[in-house]
């Protein structure tokens, strides 16, 4: 039975540490853009920065997005994009795709970097990975993002 579903973002939060809390122990993946600047990829233009992922309880959603506001991720054009424009985010937790999705977060972030890719042409900005090719959804499964999201 092939199952269908469409993937829409709710509204963003501050990339601040406030709103960092109401994350924490939360797993799921998160996806960090800019308020208004726009990157030009290769097949169209996007606020998206970065896609990442927590998959366990202990280094949640919450930990991870302090880790890049503060620096110690080591991602550099995180940090750098916080002095250019006010940085968003906003979260797909692991309790609501668990309704579609039964494999590891990790492999459904390298299928969201991996549509990415084939809506915009490369990876998104910040994102230091790659996706893996073997990592898609099943037969069973058709996932539409609605990236135009990030493109407002």
């Amino acid at each position: 039975m092939l199952s269908e579903i469409l993937i829409r973002f709710e509204s963003g939060h501050k990339f601040e540490g406030k709103s960092f809390q109401r994350f924490q122990g939360a797993t799921g993946l998160y996806f960090i853009y800019c308020e208004s600047a726009q990157i030009q990829y290769p097949f169209g233009k996007s606020r998206l920065l970065y896609i990442g992922m927590s998959e366990k309880k202990t280094n949640s959603i919450a930990r991870r997005l302090q880790d890049h506001f503060d620096g110690s991720s080591g991602n550099w054009g995180l940090a750098n994009y916080q002095q250019l424009d006010q940085i968003f985010f906003t979260v797909l937790n692991s309790q609501m795709l668990k309704s579609f999705w039964r494999e590891k977060v990790e492999l459904l972030e390298s299928s969201f970097i991996l549509d990415f890719v084939g809506n915009y042409g490369v990876y998104p900005i910040c994102n230091n990975k790659r996706g893996f090719e073997a990592n898609q959804p099943g037969d069973d499964l058709t996932m539409t993002i609605d990236w135009n999201f990030f493109e407002k």
